[in-house]
């Protein structure tokens, strides 16, 4: 999965970008609104992590303006305007959820999952289809009740095509889940990772559609 970091405090944004990529997030980090902004309008993102104290534009113009284009990312709301009127007007902006610092980084990363999860139309914090688990907050998959070792960029292949059964997506927007800017990547990447879960989960986990993408089949 994919994340934006808007934050402009140096210190508060490497610890979270350290504490993102430990759980395998690709994340871009930028510091300042207009940044932020250029990188909704340039980049796919599964979420936003959004302060609003931020230099050359506030926080809550770029949210207004991200939902103003329609985009539905989830957007979680991360600062230290803790005053009620200011969570009110977060939300209200069309945030989905909103923290104040500081925070505690594990229930940061479990609101995280939650947006995510709920941005894929799931409820239960496992996704489980037909004998293939994963739990995003243990990091653990199964198949048929049994553990499998997935590398992390695996992971970030399978994850959103398990979350989303029968939906297909394009070798572009699963590159734009598994890399950030800083990431080089390879014109074979995607087939590369595919190719490792299928010979750990089975050749039938995830299928080809010729000349769209891959999918995991509903039935």
């Amino acid at each position: 999965m994919r994340l934006l970091l808007v934050e402009d405090d140096t210190m508060i944004g490497e610890t979270v970008l350290h504490v993102l990529r430990a759980e395998h997030y690709a994340v871009d980090w930028v510091k300042d609104g207009n940044m932020a902004d250029e990188a909704l309008r340039s980049a796919q993102y599964d979420l936003v992590l959004l302060d609003l104290g931020l230099p050359r534009r506030d926080g809550l113009d770029v949210l207004r303006a991200l939902r103003a284009r329609r985009s539905t990312v989830p957007v979680l709301v991360a600062t230290a305007r803790d005053a009620v009127g200011d969570r009110i007007a977060g939300l209200d902006a069309g945030a989905d959820d909103y923290v104040v610092k500081p925070y505690d980084t594990d229930e940061l990363l479990a609101r995280i999952r939650a947006l995510i999860r709920r941005s894929a139309g799931r409820g239960e914090p496992v996704f489980e289809h037909k004998g293939v688990s994963l739990n995003p907050a243990t990091r653990e998959a199964t198949v048929q009740g049994q553990p499998v070792s997935l590398s992390a960029r695996e992971w970030a292949v399978l994850e959103p095509l398990l979350a989303r059964p029968g939906v297909v997506l394009s070798r572009a927007q699963l590159e734009e889940k598994l890399f950030s800017w800083k990431d080089e990547i390879s014109s074979n990447a995607v087939e590369v990772y595919i190719h490792g879960v299928r010979k750990k989960l089975g050749n039938e986990v995830i299928q080809t559609v010729r000349g769209l993408g891959y999918l995991v089949p509903k039935q």
